[in-house]
């Protein structure tokens, strides 16, 4: 009966609130960005859609190793364990540093390859600079999201989300002065929106900060930081839990990267189009995305409680809510699929392209939705090895495999990327569901 399932849908939605508004306003940064390249040229969006789909596969290793932190702090919560809680904080801010000035070395490093990957001229001259200043961005932009998945661990999950909102102002802000050259401000067209990007984000880390200092209940565990040591073995356990996920993620993302990739193959069309395309379903997915985030905070409080008899509601739950979402916005992003492109180019071209491939992205709602929450669930049991597998299989093996063979060798043209993208994401669905019954077995069985 559904209504035994009322109480969990309401304590999940309580706490994904603050998270869905945290996911939706980093995409509306990326939307907003988007919308005003577009009105610039096509060209322009072009090349933003080539720099971001390189800098996405290193920002999402960072996040994935980061999300890492908030299991292992729901477990220790759960076990009402405030020393072990503030231990966890403190070795992972300490991580953090190395892990931000490796990667930012590493994406700074691959602008110099740019112009090698087979993208008009005209493209990866104007994306090269914008990718540069993309890549000074993840420095504060990932100590942002520690300072988020922190939060999140401690239960707290609206300081995120005002500081996403308060950034998302300046962004916007930011954007309209220097892309388009307003009110005595130089007109940088699509580097202009790098630098936005840039300002909006080395705000975030201080917004969120602050707002620790004012929570007592977050101050709490900081206080506590001069009591615990730094850990070796502690900080190879976030590693041992974060390195996973952040591979799943890296092949995941890396599906859609050379989807761009290969879009730039065909023209710089196509590849405006994907970028159109790929933010307005990515949008939907990041909403679903933040319910999945909720889910692996209760799951892994639940583990911490050994209250296993309730964690096949909490995980259905779970699964329910965020299948009726993602089949309202397939039905949705079909009924609007030429009406949502014009919100971000006036190329007709453009227009027509992103509403086919859009389309496209109606069809894997739902596979998208059930990956990503059987994801968050997974994350909440622990159990990152084995989606890390299933996903290379999906993506690697299935999904980048279809894409180019349906597009370069049947000459199905620009949508058999796409495709590809849908058959990598039902097999990951698929799999991952069952992966999630076998968990749900054995925590049975252990109660």
């Amino acid at each position: 009966m559904l209504s035994e399932y009322f109480i969990y849908y309401k304590r999940l939605l309580k706490l994904a609130f603050p998270l869905v508004l945290t996911q939706a306003g980093q995409m509306i940064v990326q939307l907003v960005d988007n919308a005003m390249v577009g009105r610039v040229g096509t060209v322009e969006l072009a090349a933003a859609s080539f720099a971001n789909s390189i800098f996405v596969v290193i920002m999402v290793f960072g996040f994935g190793v980061f999300i890492g932190i908030t299991p292992l702090i729901g477990h220790a919560l759960g076990a009402k364990n405030d020393l072990k809680v503030s231990e966890i904080i403190k070795n992972s801010l300490f991580l953090s540093i190395f892990l931000i000035m490796g990667l930012t070395f590493i994406t700074w490093s691959l602008s110099w390859g740019m112009h090698l990957m087979g993208q008009p001229e005209a493209v990866w001259q104007l994306a090269i600079p914008y990718f540069r200043t993309l890549t000074l961005s993840l420095i504060p932009f990932l100590l942002f999201f520690a300072f988020k998945q922190i939060g999140e661990g401690i239960g707290n999950t609206w300081l995120a989300m005002i500081a996403t909102i308060l950034s998302n102002i300046l962004n916007v802000t930011l954007n309209y002065l220097l892309i388009f050259g307003k009110f005595g401000f130089p007109e940088l067209g699509l580097l202009g929106a790098g630098y936005a990007t840039l300002i909006s984000r080395i705000s975030m880390p201080l917004f969120i900060f602050a707002g620790f200092m004012v929570s007592k209940k977050v101050r709490h565990f900081f206080v506590l930081l001069p009591k615990v040591q730094l850990s070796i073995k502690q900080m190879m356990k976030i590693v041992s839990v974060g390195l996973p996920i952040a591979v799943q993620l890296v092949i995941e993302v890396s599906l859609f990267a050379f989807g761009a990739v290969m879009m730039g193959w065909i023209g710089d069309v196509p590849l405006a189009a994907h970028q159109v395309a790929l933010g307005v379903a990515s949008f939907t997915f990041m909403i679903a995305n933040g319910v999945a985030m909720a889910t692996t905070i209760r799951v892994s409080y639940q583990l911490g409680l050994k209250a296993y008899d309730s964690m096949e509601k909490v995980s259905l739950s779970a699964v329910h809510l965020v299948m009726a979402y993602m089949l309202l916005c397939g039905i949705g992003l079909l009924l609007f699929r030429y009406q949502l492109p014009r919100l971000f180019t006036p190329d007709p071209q453009v227009i027509k392209q992103a509403a086919s491939l859009i389309a496209v992205a109606a069809l894997f709602q739902l596979f998208d939705g059930l990956q990503v929450v059987c994801l968050g669930i997974l994350r909440g049991f622990a159990d990152v090895k084995v989606p890390m597998v299933i996903a290379a299989i999906s993506y690697t093996f299935i999904g980048i495999p279809v894409s180019y063979v349906f597009t370069f060798v049947l000459k199905i043209g620009p949508e058999g990327i796409w495709y590809g993208f849908v058959a990598g994401l039902a097999s990951a669905g698929i799999m991952l569901s069952l992966r999630i019954r076998k968990k749900i077995r054995e925590v049975e069985n252990r109660s």
